[in-house]
């Protein structure tokens, strides 16, 4: 006797076992939850950096703006704001959710390291 003899045998049976797990699958996927808007977080980075005495105009110009051009041109970079108050600034970008975190921080690191001669000592 093979495995498929008993729904052979029996068709109205397999057809009625047939709609009792389709309805099923129907009803648990009208169950599942779905947001129009998912909650999702961003890879984002966070770059902070410190000209003690420097007020935020000199920190804006001398500082933040040679590191955003460098940012700027960063593949996967979704979005980018800056901040510079008296003697810091911050500068967070966020990325797209197909780079990978890791990279991003190199990429990071590497305009960090190109815009060193652009920024004061």
């Amino acid at each position: 006797m093979s495995p498929s003899s008993p729904f052979i045998l029996r068709p109205v049976a397999t057809s009625l076992l047939m709609v009792a797990i389709f309805l099923v699958g129907v009803v648990a996927f009208l169950q599942l939850p779905v947001s129009a808007l998912p909650q999702v977080d961003y890879p984002t980075i966070q770059v902070f950096t410190f000209y003690p005495g420097a007020s935020p105009d000199v920190i804006s110009t001398t500082v933040t703006a040679p590191l955003e051009r460098q940012f700027g041109q960063m593949p996967g970079l979704n979005q980018m704001t800056s901040s510079s108050s008296a003697g810091s600034s911050v500068v967070v970008l966020q990325f797209s959710l197909s780079l990978r975190l890791d990279v991003a921080e190199q990429e990071v690191q590497a305009a960090i390291n190109a815009s060193q001669s652009l920024l004061p000592s």
